[in-house]
This record gives structure tokens, sequence and C-alpha cells, in this order.
């Protein structure tokens, strides 16, 4: 064969490969309108891999991502579904390693308390997991736990190693020089330090501590134990297969054949439903979302950031756009905020803040905490009409730090030489190719200071508390939804499900009464992505979209006070 008959082939299968994918997509999007879902079947969901918090706006966006991670919107909505749905009959948890935190876990065992509410039953399914305590968490919201008969079941605490990068980089010549206020602000401990400061640690072992307790309460009321004997099973840490059953932990272990006898109903096996299949059933054909009034779900997501959102980066911009937009729409009685962010942006965080406030003077605004709202997270979140953390959520971190790497030793090692142009005495003060002189960290910690003070004012007033009293728990320092509670930076402990109740009541809705949710950001369709309007996402039809991407990176690179909180290593 020649080689231009090769090249002709390849070039056809790349277009076939791309043809193919494109019709993935639009069948995708078509696909929500008609779902076959037997009469008689089991919801069959794949619990592992990464968790977000809600599946990406377009399939566009998905693609592009590489995967479609699993939602907790979806996971919560489908539960939701299931329980009313005579269809569904049954729910089988396949679970392995999950990429969240315990917050998000949370919210998994109240959709699985919620759903149990309905009589049918949900079993948790296992076949290998080592280290598996977050998991087996969820598991036990479950009615039964089933362990393959070699399968290893780790249940063996929490821990991590925090790395201090300080040495590394004074071997390079990279000086990292940040100000922060104030001694629990940590997120450049990292960089500035070789080990535990006295209030990181103090920070720290609290955070543990605390998530550890509630894992052993939760764990061992739910498998019938006393918390000094799950302690104790902690403290073994591994079983296998008969040997985690013989201790309790697990109900049966069983081959998947045997699984399948579970399900059965009247002697008739039932049918596979798959969970993304079952995703796109509409709510309201089983009866959901067809209420006279409307509440607003709008999830407030990633990195803060001034601007526009990009995929897994909250711009203030679009957020606020999106309060801003329920708060005028007459048909929607209530806000429900649904926040994931370790913070970011003070002033990306500022916007979204005073459109929260605006919006609470015309209808109740609810929070809902994920596994993190820290910071700018918690920043967005202060002057809500009420919050609802989850007891793990990871909260607070009211401080704020700014400062820079200075790379002048590492190039001076490299032999590369700079010449200084400037125009204006301080116009290049955050150059990495200089350190700060002593006068311009003082007035870095001046102007630090001075956004802390506007931090605690906003959340004095939003909390109901004095400037003093917010200040005491400040300080940077990050609590769990329990601490938070007792602290009054939060007002109740549950998940989505509790929020829309509360919401609800506020706004005074019926509490058994259905409501319609208006859900932010809004899903797009395939031709929409394409042909529409530009939107959340990336903008394929020019080189706008690329703009966007440089116009962000541009924006992180001007941004000189944080209000994020530090690099968390999953308990685990």
């Amino acid at each position: 064969m020649k080689k231009s008959a090769y090249v002709g082939l390849i070039v056809l299968f790349f277009f076939l490969l791309a043809a193919a994918s494109v019709f993935f997509l639009i069948v995708a999007d078509f696909g929500g309108t008609a779902v076959d879902v037997p009469a008689r079947g089991y919801l069959d969901i794949p619990l592992s891999g990464s968790v977000a918090e809600v599946a990406p706006p377009n399939a566009i966006a998905s693609f592009l991502l590489g995967t479609k991670p699993l939602a907790v919107h979806d996971f919560w909505m489908n539960l939701r579904k299931a329980k009313v749905d005579g269809r569904i009959q049954a729910v089988l948890l396949r679970l392995g390693l999950l990429q969240c935190d315990w917050a998000k876990a949370s919210e998994m065992r109240e959709a699985i308390f919620d759903f149990r509410r309905s009589g049918k039953k949900i079993y948790a399914l296992i076949e290998e997991a080592p280290d598996f305590d977050m998991e087996y968490f969820v598991a036990t919201a479950c009615d039964r736990i089933i362990l393959h008969p070699l399968g290893w079941l780790g249940v063996n605490g929490l821990g991590g190693y925090v790395p201090f990068l300080k040495s590394a980089l004074d071997k390079l010549g990279v000086r990292a020089e940040f100000e922060h206020v104030e001694e629990y602000k940590t997120a450049a401990n990292m960089f500035t330090e070789k080990g535990f400061t006295p209030a990181h640690r103090e920070e720290m072992e609290s955070l543990y501590s605390d998530l550890f307790a509630q894992y052993v309460a939760t764990a061992a009321k739910a498998r019938g134990k006393t918390e000094p004997e799950f302690r104790a099973l902690v403290d073994r840490g591994f079983f296998q297969g008969e040997k985690a059953k013989a201790a309790g932990l697990v109900d049966d272990c069983l081959y998947e054949d045997q699984v399948q006898d579970l399900l059965r109903r009247d002697g008739r096996p039932l049918a596979r439903v798959r969970f993304d299949d079952y995703t796109r059933v509409k709510p309201a054909s089983v009866g959901l979302d067809t209420g006279r009034n409307k509440v607003a779900l709008v999830y407030a997501v990633g990195m803060i950031m001034t601007g526009e959102s990009l995929p897994q980066i909250m711009g203030g911009s679009t957020v606020a756009r999106w309060i801003r937009t329920a708060r005028k729409d007459a048909s929607v009685k209530a806000i429900l905020l649904r926040i994931d962010s370790p913070g970011g942006s003070s002033v990306g965080s500022d916007v979204i803040w005073r459109e929260v406030t605006l919006a609470k003077k015309v209808k109740p605004v609810v929070v809902s905490m994920s596994d993190v709202a820290g910071s700018g997270g918690y920043w967005i979140a202060m002057s809500a009409t009420r919050i609802v953390a989850q007891p793990q959520t990871l909260t607070g971190s009211i401080g704020v730090l700014a400062g820079k790497f200075s790379i002048d030793g590492l190039l001076t090692k490299l032999g590369v030489t700079s010449e200084k142009l400037v125009f204006g005495e301080k116009a290049d003060v955050f150059s990495p190719f200089r350190p700060f002189t002593p006068d311009e960290r003082k007035v870095l910690k001046e102007e630090i200071l001075w956004t802390y003070e506007q931090f605690l004012a906003r959340a004095a007033e939003g909390r109901g508390l004095t400037r003093d009293e917010v200040d005491a728990v400040g300080k940077g320092r990050v609590w769990t939804g329990r601490q938070a509670r007792d602290l009054k930076l939060v007002d109740e402990l549950g998940g989505l499900t509790m929020a829309l109740g509360i919401a609800k009541k506020e706004a005074g809705i019926d509490a058994d009464e259905d409501v319609r949710l208006d859900v932010w950001p809004r899903k797009r369709s395939f031709w929409q992505s394409v042909f529409g309007r530009p939107g959340i996402g990336l903008d394929l039809r020019s080189a706008a979209g690329r703009d966007k991407i440089l116009e962000t990176v541009r924006l992180m690179n001007q941004t000189k006070i944080w209000a994020v909180m530090p690099f968390w290593v999953k308990p685990q």
C-alpha cells in the first residue's frame, strides 16, 4: 500500500472518531426526554472516583474535561426520585475509593437515609478496599454492607502528612515572602516553614481529632457497637472476608451472582437501571419539582476569581449574576446557595457577598456548605439568612494573606542576569526578581490588616456578633462544621435536604409542599454550547475561549490579596 493511502486511512480514522464523539454528545443531550426505566428495577450506582458538587453544565465541557465525575447533586436528586418512583424497588451502591472529603460523604449518608424512609432497601457492595474509612462511613448508612469473600477491608483511621518545602526552596535560591492575618492563616506555611508552627499544629490536630471522633461515633452507632469497641477495630486496621463479617463490620460476604439474589422481588430478578441513565429522568415525571413555588439552587464551586467563571473556577461576576437574576425573579421565593470553595480573591468574594446581601433584603438566602466553605468561601456565605453546614465541613478561616516568590537567588545560581527598568518607585514591588524591602513588607501588612478588618466587619454584621467576637474565632483559623456551629459561625448541621427545608420555612412555604428547583449553572445542550450565547465554560466558536483563559491567568497574577484556605492533605 502506498504511503499516501496510509495517511488517508489515518485521517479517515480520526475523522470518524471525532464524528462519533460529536454524535455521542448530541445523543446524550437529546436522551434526556425519553429514558426507558423498567417497571421493576434497581438503581445501580458506581460510587467511586472523583466526586464533584455538580456536573459540568454542558456535554462539551464534560468531553473536554476527559471524564464525567460523579456529582453530589445527581446522587441527591436520583435518590430523591427513586424514593417516590414505584419502578425503582432497590438501590445497589458499588463502593470504591472516593476522591472527596468527609462533608460530601456525610451528604451521601443523609441522602441514603432519606431514601430508606420509603421502606425500600439499599445495599453497599465492596470488592476490595484496603484504606476505606470515609467510604465505609458512607456504607454504614445502608441496610446491608456486602464484601467480596476474598476482599480486604481497611478501617484504619485518619492521618496523613503535611509537606513543607522551605528547605528545598532555600537550596534552589527561592524565597516565599508572605504576610498573613493572623497566626492560623497557614496557606503559605508549606513554603515559608520547615514544620508546624504551634498555631498550625493546634489547628490541624483540632480538625483531625474532631473528624475522627465524628467518624467513630457515627460508625459505631450504625454497626451496633460502643465507641471503644469500634476504636479497637480501627486500631487493628485490616480485615479480610469472613473476618470482617465476624467483627461485625459487614453483614455478608457474597459473589456478584449472590448479590443478584438479594435483588429479587417475589422470586423474580429486578432489572438493572444505570445511574447515568436515571440521571436523565425528569423529576417532574415521578412527581417532583411540580409545585407552584420555585427555589433557586445556586452552585458556588471552586477557587474564587474576579470576572467570569471557567470550569473549576468560580467567577465572582458569574455567580453574582446568577444570584441577582434569582433576586429579581418574582417566581423565586428563596435562594439556596450551595458552596464548595476554599476561597481565593478577596475582591471576587466581595462581589458575591454584595449580591447575597442585596438578595437577603428581598427573599431568604440559605447557604448549604459542602466539603469546604472557608476564607473567601465563608466570605460569600456570612451575610445569608441562615447557614447550614455538614458536621465535617471545613469552614471559617477568616483571614487574608498576600506575598510573592522571589527567585533572584535561583537566577544567580543559574547565571541569569537582569537589568532594572521601572518608572515609579514601586513599579516592581511584586516582581520576582527582587525581595520586598522592610518598608514594603510593613505596607503590605497594613494593607491586609485593613482587608481583614473588612472581613471582620462583614462577618459581625451577618452573624449578629461583635467585631471582637469574630476576631476571637478568626485569625485565619479553620473549624469543622460542628465546631463552627458552637462558635456561631453557622446555624445548623445538615445537608441539602435540611437547607431546602429551612429555605421553604423562611419563605413561608409549607414543609410538605413540593417546590420547583431552578438550578444554576443552567444545563446547556450541545447545540446551545456551539451556536448559542456564550456562557460558563469554553466557547469553541472563536478565540474567545483562549482569551478567557488568558484573562483568568492575568487576573490571578494581578490579585495581590487573597482570602484562601491552606492546602489540605486528605484525612485518610
